[in-house]
């Protein structure tokens, strides 16, 4: 039945089995996973991605057009200081504005039928659409924030293209005496409570543009897209008073339409000139220019960073290999840029403003894509998360002071892109007192209630609140139930987790430049605030216990639970070993020790954020501290996590927060509009590497990494791989009818290697640079490396 179902899903996918021998060609590994449809898509969401890491949007069609939604990772319509969106899933980012490119108005419709057809080509990141008479080609530039669409129209009589930009919202707001400037100047203000998005249309020297401006208190935002056409004339004009036109003359042929955009966190006085300039680059290259660049960056993408070919005879191993392929598509499409995507939506949203969960970002389901993403060899897709949580370490370090009473950052479970907010003293200090326990909730002041209301409830510092209801004309907030508890009111360790992050990048690289100037700083900021935190204190019992804390998003209020007992067990040691590397801290680390000597026993399984829950993805691959796997049982319960992780790919209604669907773009749609996200996929990648190629230390997360090649792995799935390890090597490695063959592995940074032996304490033979060299025996293998050295280690006869 397993079989039947598998098989009934690649057909659906059009995904056609390896041959025997895995393919390791880029090119050919790559297309397996390539999204094909033969038919039109039923809703926005089932889109096809295309995006340069910056900007991006799903892809789809309607029967006379093809459809964009632009999306940006920078763009921000409001920060942490915002009173103006209390109610859960009000904020909002990302969006900069709907493109409609109608190709057909009286005649026949273009994109249905048997003419239709849809792909994205992964490699190439190409994306094209043909339809009766008309194809569309569509790339997202990597070099600047444009994405190109060339058609060619060989229609009997071709009708004039209509490119219809268009506002995210457009309920104008009334505003006596300004009505009639507003209508003149293409411009709609929407007003919400002390927020103000503006919304104005332009046209300049033949392109349209499309301007949003955020402004609340201190704060400015704003975006631009702007869109011309190359290689046949051209009229803008305003439609209507959400929509610019620009009409590309009727003729066969191709010509091409360019759409730049732009992002500020400024009072930019001009950001449609940002995207102007954005297309005036792209206009140069041509549409061939612009395909040869991108076809290229994507090209050294996928040979630049290591790889993942699986096949098996019934199918099942070339199905999660693909999914593993289209993860890494995914991220490279939207993580270049100054911050992450956030987890729902990404740069995929098609439901303008509507999002669900908001505009912040959450850790345990930002670390989903993340968490485990280093070993593909390309570190630069995880730099986002690092400039975010590196750029909101000061206002961090003023929440732990202000909200706690302690040293060091604390780094929310849910935060603004720019952190949180500074405090007024009074509320600080009474914010300080709730938060600890040291006076009732209910003993709140008048004053301490006015100011919390207005905050965003998702936000952890305001996660007790619920949303609120109107009565008699005034707007009453109510907690949820538990005082100043909430889901993700007292989660302290989300740092400890995020540091962890910054240390790894550190034993993946060796670079030390990066311990001190990046990693340090967010590690020695989580011990500190654990070592000064007023509720962690020494009991009679010579422990160190930690009350009215949650574990996680459960547990509220309660003493040594998991989730903090497991980040504390993590962030000293880590503190300790990177302060003895840099030589820092020896005035510290005793106590450091100290607390690390006293703990609590660390939970017997780390306590996992969404391991079942939000992207709760192989509970027994998610990342939990030292020793990522735990006990998988017998194969076929291993194979069940691998296959099971998008319900076998069905494309049908799925239980979960607010029901599932996963569509042909292999996204999953579960928790409401807007809210579109690959955590399941991200979740099978961690499980590909981890079980493939497991590099944490054998003694902690702080000691020195042990290499275990397919160290659960089913014997009837064929692999080759090429992965990152941590102590800077590349390990490549095949696994063929159960067997396992040489393993190479390439030091980047000279360390001295340990691997597990693959071939349990068999003698192996070591070749250096190709040169005969050790003949080594035992269960574990250790031997020294020079930077840049290959040593190939093959099981003696």
């Amino acid at each position: 039945m397993l079989n039947a179902i598998l098989r009934a899903c690649l057909a659906i996918l059009a995904i056609p089995l390896l041959p025997a021998a895995a393919a390791t060609d880029p090119r050919v590994v790559v297309s397996r996973a390539d999204l094909d449809y033969a038919t039109p898509v039923a809703r926005s969401e089932e889109g096809m991605p295309v995006g340069n890491g910056r900007m991006g949007s799903l892809v789809w069609t309607s029967p006379s057009a093809l459809k964009f939604q632009i999306n940006r990772v920078d763009v921000f319509a409001m920060h942490a200081s915002s009173v103006s969106f209390p109610r859960a899933d009000s904020d909002y980012a990302a969006g900069c504005g709907y493109v409609d490119i109608n190709l057909a108005s009286a005649g026949d419709d273009v994109f249905a039928g048997g003419a239709f057809h849809q792909h994205l080509s992964l490699h190439d990141a190409l994306m094209t659409a043909r339809g009766a008479g008309v194809t569309a080609r569509v790339v997202a530039w990597p070099q600047r924030d444009v994405m190109a669409i060339e058609f060619d129209d060989e229609r009997p009589a071709p009708e004039p293209v209509n490119i219809d930009l268009r506002m995210l919202r457009y309920q104008t707001q009334f505003i006596p005496g300004k009505n009639y400037e507003l209508a003149k100047n293409h411009t709609v203000e929407v007003h919400t409570a002390e927020h103000v998005a503006r919304s104005q249309l332009a046209i300049r020297d033949g392109r349209i543009l499309l301007i949003q401006q955020f402004e609340e208190r201190d704060f400015h935002g704003s975006s631009a897209v702007a869109i011309g056409v190359v290689g046949r004339p051209a009229r803008a004009r305003y439609l209507n008073e959400s929509t610019v036109q620009l009409s590309a003359a009727a003729g066969r042929g191709s010509f091409t339409v360019l759409i730049g955009s732009a992002a500020s966190l400024a009072a930019q006085p001009d950001p449609g000139g940002l995207a102007l300039a954005e297309l005036e680059a792209a206009a140069t290259r041509g549409f061939d220019g612009l395909r040869a660049d991108t076809a290229k960056w994507w090209s050294d993408f996928w040979a630049r960073g290591g790889h993942v070919a699986l096949h098996s005879a019934d199918g099942q191993a070339d199905f999660v290999g693909e999914n593993y392929t289209y993860n890494l598509y995914l991220m490279g499409a939207s993580s270049r840029g100054r911050y992450p995507p956030r987890f729902g939506g990404l740069l995929w949203r098609t439901t303008g403003d509507l999002s669900r969960w908001g505009s912040q970002y959450w850790w345990a389901n930002t670390s989903a894509y993340y968490r485990n993403l280093m070993p593909a060899g390309r570190l630069d897709l995880v730099d986002p998360v690092f400039d975010l949580y590196s750029g909101i370490r000061e206002s961090c370090a003023l929440a732990a002071r202000q909200q706690w009473g302690s040293e060091g950052h604390w780094i929310p479970e849910i935060v603004f892109f720019d952190g949180l907010e500074e405090l007024p003293g009074d509320i600080a200090a009474e914010l300080q007192d709730l938060m600890l326990v040291r006076k009732p909730y209910d003993q709140r002041s008048a004053k301490f209630q006015a100011f919390a209301e207005v905050r965003n409830r998702h936000h952890a510092r305001w996660n007790f609140q619920a949303d609120g209801k109107w009565v008699d004309g005034k707007y009453v907030v109510p907690t949820k139930g538990n005082g100043i508890f909430g889901h993700c009111t007292h989660i302290l360790g989300a740092g400890a987790r995020i540091a962890d992050l910054y240390w790894q990048r550190y034993q993946y690289t060796m670079d030390e430049a990066w311990l001190r100037e990046r990693a340090y700083p967010m590690i020695r900021g989580m011990a500190e605030f654990y070592r000064h935190f007023p509720n962690l204190q020494k009991g009679s019992d010579g422990i160190y216990h930690i009350r009215h804390v949650n574990s996680g998003e459960s547990e509220w209020g309660s003493s040594d639970t998991a989730y903090e007992v497991g980040a504390m067990h993590l962030i000293f040691p880590l503190a300790i070993r990177a302060a003895e590397i840099l030589g820092l801290d020896a005035e510290v680390r005793p106590a450091w020790l100290e607390i690390k000597d006293h703990l609590p026993p660390p939970p017997a399984r780390p306590y996992v954020a969404g391991a079942t829950g939000p992207g709760g993805i192989f509970g027994a691959f998610v990342y939990g501290g030292p020793g990522d796997i735990e006990p998988l049982g017998a194969e076929p319960e291993l194979k069940r996590k691998f296959l099971s992780f998008n319900r076998l790919g069905s494309f049908i209604d799925d239980p979960g927060i607010g029901g599932a669907r996963i569509f042909r773009n292999r996204l999953r749609l579960r928790e409401g509009p807007g809210a579109i996200d690959a955590e399941h996929i991200a979740g099978l990648s961690n499980g590909i590497h981890s079980s493939l190629l497991d590099s944490t230390p054998a003694d902690g997360e702080q000691g020195e990494p042990v290499l275990r090649v397919f160290p659960a792995w089913p014997k009837d799935w064929d692999a080759d791989f090429a992965l990152l390890a941590r102590g800077a090597f590349t390990v490549s490695a095949a696994q063929t009818g159960g067997a396992i063959g040489p393993v190479i592995i390439e030091s980047h940074a000279g360390q001295v290697c340990r691997l597990q032996n693959p071939w349990g304490g068999a003698g192996v033979q070591l070749t250096r640079d190709g040169r005969p060299a050790e003949k080594l025996s035992g269960a574990l293998l250790a031997f020294p490396t020079r930077p840049g050295e290959k040593v190939t280690v093959t099981v003696r006869p």
